[in-house]
């Protein structure tokens, strides 16, 4: 017997289906939920809460409970690799492999 399976990816704001829909993980007051998005309904959420994300007092969270797909997708080697030169730049010690402490990374996020 043969089976058929078809994926169909649709975006959750409209219905829309695409091949090009992320999921994306939104955490607010403790709460979070995913949400798929094609690429350009991505951009608008990211527009919309841009004022809110970069205010003067806003301030990056560390802890959150956020899925470990998520997190990986979220701090991607480039980022790492950014962050362990900085840190030796400034007078850090950083392994070449592993996870690069939360002090650093701190420190790294509030030159940015």
């Amino acid at each position: 017997m043969a089976q058929k399976v078809i994926r169909t990816f649709v975006d959750d704001l409209t219905g829309e289906q695409s091949k090009h829909i992320s999921t994306h993980s939104i955490l607010i007051d403790g709460a979070g939920v995913e949400i798929d998005l094609t690429d350009e309904n991505y951009e608008t959420l990211l527009e919309q809460l841009n004022p809110y994300l970069h205010a003067d007092g806003a301030r990056r969270i560390r802890g959150a409970r956020v899925s470990k797909k998520a997190r990986s997708a979220s701090v991607g080697q480039e980022e790492v690799s950014a962050i362990r030169a900085w840190a030796r730049t400034n007078g850090y010690e950083v392994n070449d492999r592993g996870r690069v402490p939360a002090a650093v990374r701190e420190a790294y996020e509030q030159t940015r």
